[in-house]
């Protein structure tokens, strides 16, 4: 009887333990709806008419305004790892000055780049200083007038 009370518990402790180790899909971003981003056409649409189609957009160009991304991810990730990314979709509507579509591009998983930081502490250029030097080096350099080196107003 012990013995099946054991193999019950291990049974139940192992699929406890391996439960969070499963796996997960998630959408991020916009949810790009083909039917309706097909119907944006070039010369027709104007800037009302594209967000009543597909709403506002998920961000607009940096330097420009008359740029509107809708941006759609769809991750996966396994346990703890860190959340891969299995498609992306991009569409870049362009505006003339006049607010009507001039351009509508697509772009897809193949311009995510991958940017790896050098090293844990950031290069720098000059003279390395101790902990010490740091700690104790600007005693007598912020200012010679009263406490904190503010001078006196008159």
């Amino acid at each position: 009887m012990t013995s099946k009370r054991f193999l019950l518990l291990a049974t139940l402790a192992a699929s406890v333990s391996l439960g969070g180790c499963t796996g997960y899909r998630e959408n991020r971003g916009f949810i790009m709806n083909e039917e309706l981003a097909s119907a944006v056409q070039v010369g027709t649409d104007n800037k009302a008419s594209v967000e009543r189609t597909l709403g506002r957009p998920t961000f607009t160009g940096q330097f420009n305004d008359n740029e509107w991304y809708y941006v759609s991810r769809k991750t996966s990730t396994f346990a703890f790892r860190t959340p891969r990314v299995t498609e992306q979709s991009v569409l870049r509507i362009r505006f003339d000055a006049a607010g009507n579509v001039a351009g509508v591009d697509r772009t897809g998983k193949e311009q995510i780049a991958s940017i790896d930081p050098y090293g844990r502490s950031t290069p720098t250029l000059g003279r390395k200083k101790s902990f010490f030097e740091e700690f104790f080096g600007n005693i007598g350099t912020v200012g010679s007038g009263g406490l904190g080196g503010a001078q006196p107003q008159q």
